[in-house]
């Protein structure tokens, strides 16, 4: 029996699709409560700089980031538990 805490598997699709909706939230569902929420706070900021313009181009870059690091991440969860399930 091990004794380290294994995180269930993740759906990349998923963790893609929730940041899709609100950025930060991807995060969020990969246990990565503190990242989530300060895209959710960068998104907000983004938000409020498309009244100077800049945010037209910081948004959407912040979205796609998001939607990107939140698979990648979800990706990394499953690969470091099969390896902790191959090694115990």
């Amino acid at each position: 029996m091990t004794t380290g805490s294994m995180q269930p598997l993740k759906n990349a699709g998923l963790a893609a699709v929730l940041s899709a909706l609100w950025c930060g939230l991807g995060q969020i569902y990969n246990g990565q409560i503190g990242k989530g929420i300060a895209f959710m706070l960068i998104q907000f900021i983004n938000a409020l700089l498309m009244f100077i313009l800049i945010g037209f181009i910081t948004y959407p870059i912040m979205w796609i980031w998001g939607m990107i690091d939140a698979y990648r991440q979800a990706e990394e969860i499953n690969r470091q538990n099969s390896i902790e399930q191959d090694h115990p």
